[in-house]
């Protein structure tokens, strides 16, 4: 079952400091697994300030957003995301963007994203349940985990009049048109980390593009 809470002060064990807190105005919705051969870890999902950017422990898959965080037009948005452990199994993280009513059972939205094994997803929602992949490959700019189990990806969606471009290190790895499946853009930009990871996140933020 799916939820939407607001984010109360969470610890996280060794990771933060006493000041860290939840970020002021954010939003999450939880992601349950369904399946029995997949089933969420045990726990709660945990999402805090950490530094200079959020850091996010995922029992559970999730999508955070703050509700004044809207982009419109030709925009640039982008987040560093560093994997602090891999999955037992391959498992997505990124951007969200193009958002609405993301806490009822009309949520929409696209999102960006990777994984530790060098693969890229594209994909839409629509509703509780429906999701289209848009487009997914392997690419050698999707940094893998290293020798001690981290990696960082630092993503970037262009949107352009006709276009979108998506970039991981610096490297436009696809691009979609500004119609069909991707053809809606404005709206709430995010967050998304699905199950069984922790990731840190980085420089997140919109920038108007020309």
């Amino acid at each position: 079952m799916k939820r939407c809470v607001c984010l109360a002060v969470l610890a996280l064990l060794a990771f933060v400091s006493l000041t860290a807190q939840a970020p002021k105005g954010w939003l999450l919705r939880a992601d349950s697994s369904t399946a029995a051969s997949d089933p969420d870890a045990a726990g709660a999902i945990k999402f805090v300030t950490m530094g200079t950017g959020f850091h996010a422990t995922n029992p559970q898959a999730a999508v955070y957003w703050n509700p004044a965080n809207k982009a419109a037009g030709n925009y640039s948005l982008k987040g560093t995301f560093k994997l602090m452990k891999p999955s037992g199994h391959t498992n997505y993280y990124g951007l969200v963007f193009g958002g609405s009513g993301l806490e009822g059972p009309k949520q929409s939205y696209l999102y960006f994203l990777v994984a530790q094994d060098g693969t890229w997803l594209i994909k839409r929602r629509d509703g509780d349940v429906a999701t289209q992949d848009v487009s997914k490959a392997a690419s050698a700019a999707v940094k893998k985990p290293d020798a001690g189990g981290q990696s960082t990806n630092a993503l970037e969606v262009r949107v352009q009049p006709d276009k979108i471009e998506y970039v991981v290190n610096g490297t436009v790895v696809t691009t979609t048109p500004k119609t069909g499946l991707t053809a809606k853009t404005d709206g709430i930009y995010g967050i998304r980390v699905n199950h069984l990871l922790e990731v840190h996140v980085d420089g997140f933020g919109v920038s108007k593009g020309t």
